[in-house]
């Protein structure tokens, strides 16, 4: 593939670059002498990686982070003009990695066998030596008892399981065991239902309903179908290594004091829980929890929260979009244009990527491939900043038939879509390619129409939170947008957005202002008054559900102002002056209305003048009016005496007629 050392070498600032043929044989041992350096090194190879990997580790020098320039953007009919994303490739690679968080499983090997037959039976046969093995059969018909019992084998339907790998806990149903004294078949005990039974590794042969949603990402339960007997062996042969202590990523970092899903037990914000696939997300009142054991790192649920509580840590995303800013920078620094972002996850994009490149045309010289754990992790705050960043066109590539739903991805490619094109970008600058067929792939990107670009690309660093970088974000974005305007209407659901208030039916009572998580609305210690800051506002909903006059309607829009607005008056009225000390208190509308409809109507304030005054006093006022007018404000009517039975016979003595 051809070569332009010395753009590369200029876009690459203050990094010496050294170009070879075959570091990994021929030239192998400039390739160690450059390792015994000490400094930070990036390798424009990932084919060789164990070979380098090595050699570097005899150096004692510092890790090694890889990069595919290759079949990204050498190996392509477009690579003549295809320095430009080799320096892009290049730059971002030498981006600082941070710190992954894991979370651990232990196993003991105690493996549950579920199935329906003697094949379950079998399963069992290839683990007994390896694994605790139990093998429970539903509804067994004519299963033949073993000459040895090396297993036991119960019988039993599986009503409901939960957990995972290490943690599994399962509610069965027709629960027995076989007598031992069975001849031709297993015959089996009186059944029970509700018994419980825990285990490490769950192998389903059952044939049914998966024992869990998305249950291709539950650590720990395999699956196969009994029919196919090389599926069981390799579902056999993952159970046999699920013993001791593992470790997987923490996806998902979780502050609950940020979350916005419900108050007095009145939901609002319910975002993650309706895209989760793996059924890790569970209310926890006031907020969700996020189980890190279950959670298999899709981030949705990071990539829809409005407030941040969700934040993906694989990685963050202010590192994701400070690896796009350096990529996209050096891409237009070293001659690019008209740059197409192909966002990608590790398995399924970078097979097809290769494919393209050793069968086919290879990718544009102008698209630049992005690695992520999951696209649908992105979020819309990596699109803003992609955009602001000079990019003309975002591509998602997905499988022709997604293992799991991706709709949170779709609704933020639909935000993106309003924001973007009421800004002046192209339609349909924000897409995705479905498809398994490189050919199909190339295609598509070969055949892209020009996008709009930015007349001036911001170089903004994002650092901090997720709600901070969107912000920000979304701030260069209209500065740097063809056609900007202040107000966008968005569709429902947009995290963005403004509240309508039915002045008229407001009182004043203040409960939006308990129930609102962000205090987007807010109170005025000092007199009556309801305040809406927008840029706080995250669409949620409690306000409108706490409302008690339900005078409350949310209006999704995205005002560019908003976060250099002061907060803006709703609604504010005159104090009620205490009559006694004169300290304004509570609204003065309600209180006269209050009193209005008291007046001479409720048994209490009937011809009693100075029990209505006390309605019109502060609440220490009130204090002492009732404590020096002997005032008890719960006063009803007297009661007649209770009768006891020496009433009655007193009676029956005195009137021995009656």
């Amino acid at each position: 593939m051809p070569l332009d050392i010395d753009t590369i070498r200029q876009s690459c600032r203050g990094a010496e670059v050294t170009a070879g043929r075959q570091f990994c044989r021929s030239e192998l041992d400039r390739f160690r002498k450059l390792a015994t350096s000490g400094d930070p090194m990036t390798v424009a190879c990932t084919q060789e990686t164990p070979v380098f990997s090595e050699v570097a580790a005899t150096t004692g020098g510092p890790a090694i982070s890889f990069v595919n320039i290759r079949e990204n953007a050498g190996w392509s009919k477009d690579a003549a003009r295809a320095t430009p994303k080799m320096a892009a490739l290049l730059a971002a690679a030498a981006e600082p990695v941070s710190d992954i968080p894991f979370v651990s499983f232990s196993s003991e090997g105690i493996v549950l066998i579920y199935g329906v037959d003697e094949k379950a039976i079998d399963a069992a046969d290839l683990l007994k030596d390896h694994l605790d093995v139990t093998v429970m059969i539903s509804r067994p018909k004519d299963i033949a008892p073993r000459r040895t019992t090396e297993f036991p084998v119960v019988q039993g339907t599986i009503r409901s399981a939960k957990g995972f790998l290490g943690q599994f806990e399962i509610a069965v149903d027709d629960y027995a065991t076989p007598a031992p004294s069975s001849r031709a078949a297993l015959s089996f005990s009186n059944a029970r239902d509700g018994a419980t039974s825990h285990c490490d590794i769950i192998l389903d042969l059952s044939g049914g309903t998966p024992l869990f949603a998305a249950s291709d990402l539950r650590d720990g339960y395999l699956r196969a179908d009994q029919r196919d007997p090389a599926a069981v062996l390799r579902a056999a042969l993952k159970a046999r290594d699920l013993v001791g202590t593992f470790d997987k990523p923490r996806y998902i970092e979780f502050k609950e004091d940020l979350c916005a899903h419900s108050r007095s037990r009145l939901v609002g914000c319910h975002r993650c829980l309706d895209l989760c696939p793996a059924g890790a997300i569970t209310p926890a009142g006031d907020h969700v929890a996020i189980d890190p054991h279950i959670c298999a790192g899709c981030g949705q649920c990071a990539a829809a929260c409005p407030t941040g509580a969700a934040g993906y840590a694989l990685p963050a995303a202010d590192a994701l979009m400070r690896r796009l800013r350096t990529m996209l920078t050096t891409y237009g620094e070293a001659g690019g244009s008209n740059p197409v972002l192909l966002i990608h996850d590790e398995t399924h994009g970078i097979e097809m990527i290769d494919a393209l490149a050793r069968y086919g045309d290879g990718l544009p010289a102008n698209v630049i491939p992005a690695t992520v754990n999951e696209t649908t992790q992105v979020g819309l705050e990596t699109i803003a900043a992609a955009f602001a960043y000079g990019a003309t066109a975002i591509r998602f590539l997905l499988r022709a038939r997604p293992r799991h739903d991706v709709a949170g991805l779709r609704r933020t490619m639909e935000l993106a879509e309003t924001i973007l094109v009421g800004l002046g970008f192209s339609g349909g600058a924000v897409a995705t390619i479905e498809t398994d067929d490189p050919d199909a792939l190339g295609e598509a990107l070969h055949s892209m129409a020009r996008g709009i670009a930015t007349a001036h690309p911001a170089s903004f660093l994002p650092v901090g939170g997720k709600r901070d970088v969107q912000r920000l974000a979304l701030r260069e974005l209209h500065r740097a947008a063809p056609s900007p305007v202040d107000v966008i209407a968005l569709p429902a659901g947009a995290p963005f957005g403004t509240v309508e208030v039915n002045v008229e039916g407001c009182t004043l009572c203040l409960a939006c202002v308990s129930a609102c998580p962000t205090g987007a609305l807010s109170a005025d210690p000092e007199r009556p008054m309801l305040k809406f800051t927008e840029d706080a506002c995250v669409q949620c909903g409690l306000c409108a559900a706490t409302c008690p006059e339900k005078v409350i309607t949310l209006q999704p829009q995205l005002d560019f102002r908003a976060a250099t607005a002061a907060s803006r008056v709703i609604k504010e009225e005159e104090p009620f002056h205490c009559i006694r000390c004169a300290k304004p208190f509570g609204v003065k509308s309600t209180i006269e209305r209050v009193t209005a409809k008291l007046e001479g109507k409720h048994w209490m304030f009937k011809g009693q003048a100075t029990r209505l005054e006390v309605l019109k006093m502060c609440e220490d006022c009130r204090v002492i009016a009732m404590t020096e007018d002997s005032f008890d404000p719960y006063g009803a009517p007297e009661r007649p005496k209770p009768r006891t039975t020496d009433d009655y016979l007193r009676e029956r003595e005195e009137n021995p007629q009656g």
